[in-house]
């Protein structure tokens, strides 16, 4: 296989990376209707390790029947500090919303209208809060009185039979770990505690319940929307349940039968992390938690306000996690506590990568830079951290990365290019092997690996180089997409390297400078390439317009991986003039001769 065959196999394998959030844009499943309701009913065995709940087996409208309403009116607290600001709701006794300081829900002004100013925010539309209680006869949004003392608030209600049920969300220093030295991280923490207090004369028993850890959806408008789901590790690995997960296709493209629930664990629940493309909300049980269930829920799009947004069937849909609990009992004047530390924040893997270590439980997992691709995210996002501590701009750090990849694969890319080149010179022999022995493919095969050998030429060596280059692209496309240190930098005309770079519409389309660019270097490169002698005709068209598909490809994508893919284009192209000069210098030795047949007598 020649050079430009494997420049195929690795662009093929590039769109394959991005082909389910492309089926999922463009080939959205059938919705099922999920009723607007909070219950949920408990399976009567809470440490059951059923995989997952499939639609239509209990439709979601026969399982979020409510069996109870709020009576009172409802009542809301807040605590904030430098970071957060936690709103808190006497329905459900929980976090109704989480608002973060630090960050817009919008990062950059649309071209049509200014963008909204609100804050992000996490759980933001969810129908129950964090911290809401599902068992039977609770529907989660039942009525608590909501009081605060220093800083913890507390969220009290008395339940049949004289069983107490007591939140307590605690941000003060007393966590359910050691967390020394973390400085400003924790802001972003927070120890909740559950305790069911029999109050009775009588032993009571605590049903099986859900501990609702929140619902995943985007931030704003513009967030990726195959991006948010829900991250759980079992203290092996992660698992990041998707929109991919419902929808259930067979080979990706084909309808399947839509999932609404998934349920799994076996009393190994490490963390749950709702998440979207840039923020999470991660809750990290004391003791592994028996089970994890998440449930397909609907969400109200977010406010739009004439921003360029990613609309899609998926941004009305939501992501509900909680935490499963087997039932309790309690004897007269006995209680159960559940204690679980949470954190709110970015996906910011320097932060997590400290909690992470603190807790001794792979908090960075949340970055879900896992796969063979994984080692080089987490190296090229440290490198461009590392870079821009230094003082350069992010957009210029990109560029350096892309330079600093160039220069290690050079050696390797420049011998494929002579390889190549050698090639190319020795085609009217290989020709001529071929025509000989066109009868026989084994000694086709053996005559023709004799005569490179006897040349020098190694057949794989024009290909090596970008098979090597393929985990890397993969790599720095990953880190490129969930790093939130590119969230609102500015370079150049775009306004946010984590979003494309649009200046303007035409017709309602939008203008994106840097994927054209990237084309016409694609279209430069190709045409300094000199045509493969002996390609099949059809593979050659193909060719021609693949500057086309990479550039559809990257219409959409984030200006940073647009200047990524510029860059090393361009240099792409300086590498090959210079190989192109050295080559033409000293003339190559001339090939040996093909040893011609003899015929048998």
């Amino acid at each position: 296989m020649d050079r430009k065959s494997f420049i195929i196999l690795g662009v093929a394998i590039a769109l394959l990376v991005a082909l389910s959030p492309l089926v999922d844009h463009y080939f959205p499943p059938k919705l099922v209707p999920i009723a607007p309701t909070n219950q949920v009913s408990l399976a009567t065995n809470a440490a059951s390790s059923t995989n997952f709940t499939a639609a239509p087996s209990a439709t979601p409208t026969e399982r979020e029947t409510p069996t109870s309403a709020p009576t009172g009116p409802e009542t809301l607290l807040t605590y904030s500090n430098a970071d957060t600001i936690f709103h808190f709701t006497s329905r459900g006794g929980g976090l109704k919303q989480i608002d973060l300081t630090q960050y817009r829900a919008v990062t950059r002004r649309s071209i049509e209208a200014k963008a909204p100013t609100r804050l992000a925010s996490l759980n933001t539309g969810a129908s129950l809060p964090i911290a809401a209680e599902l068992a039977a006869g609770e529907s989660g949004s039942d009525d608590f009185t909501l009081s605060r003392a220093g800083e913890v608030v507390r969220a009290e209600r008395m339940l049949p039979d004289g069983i107490r049920l007591v939140k307590e969300f605690d941000f003060g220093s007393n966590y359910a770990f050691k967390a020394h030295d973390l400085g400003d991280e924790t802001n972003r923490l927070f120890t909740l505690r559950v305790r069911y207090e029999n109050t009775s004369g009588q032993p009571q028993m605590v049903p099986p319940r859900e501990l609702v850890v929140g619902t995943a959806g985007p931030t704003g408008p513009l967030d990726d929307p195959t991006t948010y789901g829900t991250l759980w590790y079992n203290g092996i690995k992660s698992q990041n349940i998707k929109e991919r997960w419902f929808a259930n296709r067979t080979l990706i493209f084909f309808p399947g039968t839509p999932r609404t629930q998934y349920r799994e664990g076996a009393g190994n629940v490490m963390w749950v992390a709702p998440h979207n493309q840039f923020f999470a909300l991660a809750a990290i049980p004391s003791q592994p938690a028996p089970e994890v269930v998440i449930d397909k829920v609907p969400l109200p799009p977010p406010d739009t306000n004439g921003v360029d947004a990613k609309l899609s069937y998926l941004l009305t849909n939501g992501y509900r996690s909680a935490l499963v609990y087997p039932s309790t009992n309690l004897a007269p004047g006995q209680s159960a506590q559940t204690v679980v530390t949470f954190y709110v924040g970015p996906k910011e893997y320097k932060t997590l990568g400290r909690l992470g270590q603190e807790m001794d439980n792979n908090l960075d997992l949340i970055m879900d830079f896992t796969g063979p691709s994984g080692f080089f995210s987490k190296g090229l996002l440290i490198c461009m951290n590392a870079l821009h501590a230094t003082g350069l701009d992010y957009g210029l750090c990109i560029i350096a990365i892309t330079l600093i990849i160039k220069g290690l694969f050079w050696p390797l890319t420049a011998s494929a290019a002579r390889s190549q080149k050698k090639l190319q010179a020795l085609q009217p022999q290989l020709k001529a092997i071929a025509e000989k022995h066109k009868d026989d493919a084994v000694k086709k095969n053996e005559k023709t690996m004799e005569f490179m050998k006897q040349n020098k030429v190694n057949p794989m060596g024009s290909c090596l180089p970008t098979l090597l280059q393929l985990p890397v692209f993969i790599g720095f496309y990953y880190m490129l997409r969930n790093a939130i240190e590119l969230r609102g930098v500015h370079f150049l005309w775009a306004y946010d390297l984590s979003q494309p770079d649009t200046v303007g519409y035409i017709a309602g389309f939008p203008i994106n400078p840097l994927p054209l660019i990237m084309g016409a270097t694609q279209f430069w490169q190709m045409h300094m390439t000199p045509p493969q002698p002996g390609m099949d005709p059809g593979q050659q068209k193909v060719m021609k317009f693949m500057p086309v598909m990479m550039m559809a490809f990257f219409y959409r994508m984030s200006a940073g991986l647009t200047v990524y893919w510029t860059v090393s284009n361009l240099l792409g192209i300086l590498q090959m003039k210079v190989t192109r000069a050295a080559a033409d210098g000293p003339k190559a030795a001339a090939p040996v001769a093909v040893a011609p047949v003899k015929k048998k007598k």
